[in-house]
C-alpha cells in the first residue's frame, strides 16, 4: 500500500499525521501516527484536546485493571514547573523545549494497596500511553515520546513517591516549521519510515521459529 511523501510545497510544516508504507490494512490513525519533532512554538493546545488525550489512555487494558499509569501534566498553567521539566531533557532533546505541553508518563511498580511487584505495570503504562498518542494523532497534533532525561531529576520536579518511577517525557503541540529544526533534525523528520517486516518480529510455535505469515 503506497502512500504519496511529503510534498515539496508541504516540506516547510511537519505534518502530525504522515501514513506509513502498511503490508496490510490497518486503522488509519495507527497508519498515520509518527513521532515529529518540529512544534509550533507558543502555539497553546486547548486543555480539553489534553483531556481527550488522557481519557483515551484511562480506558487502556491493564493486568488486574491495576491502571499503574500516572501522567503528571505542564502547561501553560505551570509555567515555572514546565520550565524545570525542560531542563530534565537530555540536549539531543533539546527541539521539544518548543512545546507548550510535557507530559511525564509514571509507573507505579507494585500492585493496589500492596508491595508486591507488577510484572505487568511497564507493559501497561505503554498501552496506555500509545491510546494517548493515537487520539493526539486523531486531534491532529504532534505527540513525540522521548526517552532522553535526567531521570532522578524528573523524579524530583515530578515529586514522585516511593514505588513510582519516570517512564517517558511526552512532548504535544501542533505541527511547526522544518525550518525551525537544525539540519540533522531536519533530515531525520523526512527521511523514510521503517519497520521490521512481520515474520522478522512475530514466529510461529517459538522464539525464532518460522516468521509468521498469512
Amino acid at each position: 500500500m503506497q502512500h504519496d511523501p511529503i510534498a515539496p510545497d508541504d516540506a516547510q510544516r511537519s505534518p502530525a499525521r504522515r501514513p506509513a508504507d502498511v503490508d496490510h490494512p490497518v486503522l488509519a490513525v495507527v497508519r498515520d501516527r509518527w513521532s515529529p519533532r518540529a512544534i509550533a512554538a507558543g502555539a497553546a493546545v486547548d486543555p480539553g484536546a489534553v483531556a481527550t488525550m488522557l481519557e483515551a489512555a484511562r480506558w487502556a487494558p491493564s493486568s488486574g485493571n491495576a491502571q499503574p499509569w500516572r501522567y503528571i501534566v505542564f502547561d501553560d498553567t505551570v509555567p515555572a514547573e514546565r520550565e524545570r521539566a525542560r531542563a530534565c531533557l537530555k540536549p539531543r532533546n533539546e527541539w521539544a523545549h518548543a512545546a507548550p505541553v510535557l507530559m511525564v508518563s509514571v509507573v507505579s511498580r507494585t500492585w493496589p494497596d500492596s508491595d508486591e511487584i507488577n510484572p505487568s505495570a511497564l507493559h501497561d503504562v505503554g498501552a496506555a500511553s500509545m491510546a494517548l498518542c493515537l487520539q493526539a494523532t486523531a486531534l491532529g497534533l504532534v505527540c513525540h515520546q522521548m526517552a532522553g532525561f535526567d531521570r532522578q531529576r524528573a523524579r524530583d520536579v515530578c515529586a514522585l513517591p516511593d514505588g513510582s518511577d519516570p517512564v517517558a517525557f511526552i512532548a504535544v503541540g501542533h505541527p511547526g516549521r522544518l525550518d525551525d529544526l537544525d539540519p540533522s533534525r531536519r533530515r531525520r523528520e523526512l527521511r523514510e519510515r521503517r519497520r521490521r517486516p512481520i515474520d522478522e518480529t512475530a514466529f510461529v510455535g517459538r522464539y525464532g521459529g518460522p516468521g509468521f505469515a498469512p
